[in-house]
């Protein structure tokens, strides 16, 4: 029976695999070369085949070390989580964060959710509400993060990513080309009537409002059902539509930053922590931006 194989070992295998030469590693490790060769003799050994192909530029991975790759990941980003988890000092207290609808259901849930589960003593409050009556709660101490756009380059804070409105039809029908136009807004929205309107008027399109509503899935909802165009953030064009681009005759309407505010007012390490676990769940989004 052989004998179990040691996390040191699979972490210097990971190493040598990264880098695929040993004396590499053995810089990054902060060991000889000879130490590292000899972890991975030992572990050769312990498994019972052999893992690298020696070749003049380097290593590379035999059929053994592909398969155990996966599995060596898999243990060593347990181990860390575990000793993270451990050693991580129990948060707890309120933390109260505003986040626009368009994100209540798309990025953010995963996160707030695993930072609940991680953190169960600290008391999480999610207010979703537009970017204007979050940025005044903030004002007024009633939150301590707020998720906003800022569609003018004017709102200090951290940007998560850039997310900008388009104009969004049915794949089903064909809306956007009837003359005038019919859009679905939402109600009292000076957005609305600076970007949205302005966009349509500037590019001489007529149209009339068809929809009126006071949450971005009421405009889902309009524009799925085939009732009228409408705009939303690109990562929330629903299923069944699509963009409507330059090819079609629509401008693009903005190109919102979505930024992450701070309270003035106080601090915590629990809010701190929920910031951290906010800004991960949009950088999938920022990749792509940049792309």
């Amino acid at each position: 029976m052989r004998e179990p194989i040691e996390s040191d070992l699979l972490r210097t295998f990971l190493v040598v695999t990264e880098t695929s030469n040993f004396s590499a590693a053995a810089q990054r490790i902060g060991r000889t070369q000879s130490a590292v060769s000899a972890q991975v003799k030992r572990l050769e050994d312990t498994i019972g085949e052999t893992l690298f192909e020696r070749g003049a530029r380097g290593v590379a991975l035999t059929g053994a070390g592909t398969q155990l790759l996966p599995y060596a990941r898999r243990v060593i980003d347990l181990l860390n989580e575990a000793t993270a988890t451990i050693r991580t000092k129990p948060l707890d207290g309120p933390v109260r964060i505003g986040i626009p609808e368009e994100y209540s259901q798309t990025v953010l849930p995963a996160a707030l959710a695993a930072f609940s589960v991680r953190h169960p003593a600290v008391e999480v409050t999610i207010s979703c509400d537009y970017t204007s009556h979050n940025l005044a709660a903030l004002e007024r101490d009633e939150l301590d993060l707020a998720v906003v756009f800022d569609w003018s380059n004017q709102i200090n804070g951290e940007v998560l990513c850039i997310d900008p409105t388009v104009w969004v039809t049915s794949l089903v029908h064909r809306l956007h080309d009837a003359d005038p136009l019919p859009i679905a807004i939402y109600r009292n929205s000076t957005w609305c009537r600076d970007f949205a309107l302005r966009s349509l008027e500037q590019h001489g399109r007529r149209y009339r409002i068809a929809f009126i509503a006071d949450t971005s899935s009421g405009l889902k909802n309009a524009v799925a059902a085939g009732l009228a165009v409408t705009t939303l953030s690109r990562s929330n064009i629903p299923p069944g539509c699509r963009e409507l681009t330059s090819a079609d005759g629509f401008p693009l309407v903005d190109s919102s930053r979505v930024v992450l505010r701070r309270s003035r007012h106080h601090s915590t390490a629990a809010i701190q922590e929920l910031a951290e676990r906010v800004r991960e769940a949009f950088q999938p989004m920022a990749a792509l931006a940049q792309t």
